[in-house]
């Protein structure tokens, strides 16, 4: 039998079973009898997977390479030219994080850290495909991001788009690889921050009214029926499926809410902060809580190859704030346990400081946040050596991350995708499930 992940094999009645029932049949027990004690019996030895862990994520992406140093594996014993200026702050459960994330820390019991994350590219593009594919870049093939295969699995929910990403997925890393431009992300086009913010494409066109474009639709079925017999029959419902899909977003008012920023209390925008980091959150937030499946993040400007320590004091407060009011949020509302927020960049920054006060491309060792969706808080997976340059123990690369991901979504990282040419692609290739951070 196949399906979605691939062949599933079910196997028949061995000879052995046949014998079996030989013997039973003295007794008095028919075949049916028998395979019904049969799998009464295995439902017992083995009871039902359980569901999914997570209905959402959010993904966090920090790029240009945030200093895993002066975030979430700060050296303090290391010399000033290694650990830097910024401190430590303790966490709630014991451990350290970098002195500008106090607020984080204190919500470190909700949260893991993967401290020894490990690839091998050190440019810019290459380490983000790895980072949001899972796979290392290949001159043969563009692999699909993340939450293109959460979109090509899933169906949208409640009209939202399955895939969403805040500001744009600008990047062609953020694509849809081998996979249709149909599995795309649906970009808001703007800064929530913003005063008087709109979502892109999601308003009528001036002088069209909800009537009007009923009618419109209308007539676009009338239109297909009439081809229907026609060989290009299928195309014209493929193309269907997608203008149905803008349709509903735009038509349906639960989706037009959830985009709706500016109805969130004050005092809730205020807590986030407002900030574009803060507010691109609390939109995420929104977004997972209407039904989105997979909502990316973007925060640039992680590249700090001069000053870190004046750059980190200009960057990291508003992840401090934004990043600790996400996780206390969504669990107020019930939401962390079935949303997985994910943060993560490209690669970390090299330990020792440079002439200019940066640090430079690191990605032999660096750190991912993991929360909620079936993630166990207060965990901080494998070590980096003591000055931070390489891991120590329980290496993940990339694969790893995407492979434990999909799994709490529900998707079997071992299964296949079919790319043009109908060749079929590992959904992960030798990532491992990261159990000791799951709960």
């Amino acid at each position: 039998m196949s399906g979605r992940f691939g062949k599933v094999t079910c196997p028949g009645p061995s000879r052995r079973d046949f014998l079996r029932v030989g013997v039973l049949g003295g007794l008095g027990l028919t075949l049916g009898d028998y395979f019904s004690l049969q799998a009464a019996s295995a439902d017992e030895a083995d009871p039902a997977p359980a569901g999914p862990k997570a209905e959402s994520v959010i993904f966090i992406f920090m790029a240009g390479g945030m200093s895993h140093i002066d975030t979430f594996d700060p050296k303090p014993y290391a010399p000033i030219e290694y650990r830097g200026e910024l401190g430590v702050a303790k966490t709630n459960t014991g451990e350290e994080f970098g002195g500008l994330l106090p607020k984080v820390a204190g919500t470190a019991d909700k949260l893991a850290v993967l401290r020894s994350v490990t690839h091998g590219e050190a440019a810019h593009e290459r380490g983000t495909h790895n980072m949001l594919t899972g796979y290392r870049p290949s001159p043969a093939i563009m692999y699909p991001s993340m939450g293109s295969v959460v979109a090509h699995e899933f169906e949208p929910r409640n009209n939202l788009p399955s895939y969403i990403a805040i500001p744009n997925a600008n990047n062609p890393f953020f694509g849809t690889g081998y996979l249709s431009a149909a599995y795309g992300a649906f970009s808001v086009g703007g800064e929530p921050a913003t005063k008087g913010f709109k979502v892109q494409d999601l308003n009528l066109p001036a002088g069209i009214a909800p009537e009007r474009m009923e009618a419109r639709k209308n007539l676009l079925s009338a239109v297909d029926s009439h081809f229907a017999s026609l060989e290009q029959s299928e195309l014209l419902g493929a193309m269907d499926s997608y203008y149905q899909r803008a349709y509903n977003l735009i038509s349906s008012q639960q989706a037009r809410e959830a985009f709706d920023i500016e109805s969130e209390p004050a005092e809730v925008r205020d807590a986030y902060g407002r900030h574009a980091f803060g507010q691109r959150l609390l939109l995420s937030r929104r977004l997972v809580e209407a039904g989105a499946r997979f909502v990316t993040v973007m925060d640039g400007g992680w590249d700090m190859h001069e000053n870190i320590k004046g750059s980190m004091q200009n960057k990291l407060p508003s992840v401090d704030q934004g990043l600790s009011m996400l996780l206390t949020d969504l669990d107020n509302r019930g939401l962390l346990e079935k949303t997985l927020v994910v943060l993560t960049s490209e690669f970390g920054r090299t330990v020792k400081l440079n002439k200019d006060g940066g640090r430079d491309h690191w990605p032999k060792a660096f750190s991912t946040m993991l929360a909620g969706g079936g993630i166990k808080g207060g965990t901080i997976h494998g070590a980096t050596d003591p000055y931070g340059g390489e891991p120590a123990d329980a290496p993940v690369g990339p694969e790893d991350i995407s492979a434990t991901i999909f799994s709490q979504l529900g998707i079997d990282p071992t299964g296949k995708l079919m790319s043009p040419g109908d060749r079929p692609i590992d959904i992960v290739r030798h990532g491992e499930v990261i159990t000791n951070v799951l709960a």
